[in-house]
């Protein structure tokens, strides 16, 4: 892609046409950001857009070519560097230490999902023998699993490959959770971001999980206003009026689903640990003679 780059630029100066600026685009995807990176160190500048919000046909059946898409997509980047609002949305590009300071709670929550699916595994098979009270998550797990036995007397020794499974993923999630506390313990934060953390894990209501996936996933990143912000994570409101109709849809969870996620959990955290700040009190004043889906959200 350099080499290209470079040719390309030596043919249109061998015709009297210096390039002086180069602007490249691409979509957003499973390649993730390595490529914007490497050609933004190269002097060139690039933009990632979110590919959700590029205009399309909206035909049932439409073609779709690496062709018409270059067509599309080469519009779509002059009218946004035109200034032409709403044409489509860009991806802010994180540099290696944010994509690497985010891998370790996205490992935990991969890590929590494994281990929830082995206890539910667990269960379901004991629960078709009929067998229950088998705490799995206790440390003489392995104790009870010998005192089980099936209904015709046999024992469930072929359960403890999944314990063995079970404790490989619990002593991970262990590692993670370590690495993740000592930021905290911590005489000293080494960054900006670590400070933000120790500052975010110190009210009650918010813990050291929560305060790092809060920085890790939204404060990293900058932000024009609040609204951007909201807008990153899917909590924007969505109306629906057209005609004599008008409703309000909800909010558009069109963004970071794990910040919405935190920021949620977060909200109902507040009412229950701080229900005498000024907020908690707002919320119970504006729901509290409230009924039905207005009393929920």
């Amino acid at each position: 892609m350099a080499s290209l780059l470079e040719t390309i630029k030596a043919r249109s100066a061998a015709a009297g046409k210096p390039v002086a600026r180069v602007v490249l685009t691409h979509e957003a995807g499973r390649g993730g950001f390595w490529l914007a990176r490497f050609l933004m160190r190269r002097g060139a500048e690039v933009h990632v857009m979110q590919a959700s919000s590029l205009p399309v046909d909206r035909r049932a059946r439409r073609a779709k070519t690496d062709a018409i898409d270059a067509e599309m997509l080469l519009p779509t980047l002059l009218a946004f560097l035109r200034g032409e609002p709403r044409v489509c949305s860009m991806v802010p590009v994180p540099s290696e230490a944010d994509e690497e300071a985010r891998r370790a709670h996205r490992e935990r929550e991969d890590l929590t999902g494994e281990r929830r699916s082995i206890l539910n595994k667990i269960d379901g098979i004991l629960a078709n023998l009929g067998i229950c009270g088998f705490k799995r998550l206790r440390r003489d797990r392995r104790r009870q699993l010998a005192e089980l036995r099936q209904p015709d007397g046999a024992a469930l020794s072929w359960i403890e490959r999944l314990l063995d499974r079970l404790e490989l993923v619990v002593t991970q999630i262990k590692a993670v959770e370590t690495a993740r506390d000592a930021v905290v313990k911590k005489d000293e934060p080494s960054d900006a971001s670590e400070r933000i953390i120790r500052e975010l894990s110190g009210p009650r209501g918010i813990g050291v999980e929560s305060a790092t996936l809060l920085v890790r996933e939204g404060v990293c990143r900058c932000f024009s206003n609040r609204r951007a912000l909201g807008s990153y994570a899917g909590l924007t409101g969505t109306p629906f009026a057209s005609g004599g109709m008008a409703r309000e849809q909800g909010i558009s969870k069109d963004g970071n689903r794990r910040l919405r996620a935190c920021l949620v959990e977060l909200a109902w955290f507040w009412l229950r640990f701080q229900p005498e700040s000024a907020l908690a009190k707002w919320f119970h004043g504006r729901v509290n003679e409230a009924k039905g889906r207005v009393a929920k959200t």
